[in-house]
């Protein structure tokens, strides 16, 4: 029997305010990851939670031994619960997180988390690349602001266009009650 695993991914106190690398929405975004959480409790259906831990020497945050990089609590993992570190944007890059739904039997994965243009992206296209059905959680991800030469792209429109790059080929891209209403 297959069944559908929730992946939290980089939902760390660098992204929320105070933190060395905040997002634009951040906090309504880890509220409706948090909704999803707790479904996924209720259902006893399998939760792993991604931190990512800075390896690069010029690296700003997320780096090791400080706040910022702890899993924020509105999402804190329960004693038991999955927690797998990583170094890339790409969840699955370097880390047992393919082999352990694997051994879980999941065929799909649901996934909230940061920054929706870098490691929810990535992660997101490897899974389809491993053959797992994808649904996004648009509103439990956030983004922030890009500059592309002397063009600064707001973050919501970031956050637009990865979902909808995303969307259809790589995953279903759905809101929190869109989901919670579907199960």
């Amino acid at each position: 029997m297959m069944t559908t695993a929730l992946l939290l991914i980089d939902i760390q106190n660098d992204y929320f305010p105070g933190g060395k690398m905040e997002l634009e929405g951040v906090l309504s975004a880890s509220l409706r990851a948090r909704e999803i959480l707790t479904f996924f409790r209720e259902k006893g259906l399998p939760v792993v939670h991604l931190q990512h831990l800075a390896a690069r020497p010029e690296a700003t945050f997320f780096l090791p031994d400080t706040e910022g990089v702890r899993i924020h609590q509105h999402v804190e993992p329960l004693p038991g619960e999955v927690v797998f570190q990583k170094k890339y944007p790409n969840s699955f890059r370097n880390t047992p997180l393919l082999d352990h739904l694997i051994n879980q039997q999941v065929n799909k994965v649901v996934v909230c988390g940061m920054m929706t243009h870098m490691c929810v992206d990535a992660t997101v296209r490897a899974a389809f690349d491993y053959g797992l059905e994808v649904t996004v959680i648009h509103d439990a991800c956030a983004a922030r602001a890009l500059a592309f030469g002397e063009q600064v792209i707001p973050a919501a429109q970031v956050h637009g266009a990865f979902l909808a790059a995303l969307n259809l080929i790589y995953g279903k891209v759905v809101s929190a009650g869109e989901f919670l209403g579907n199960f």
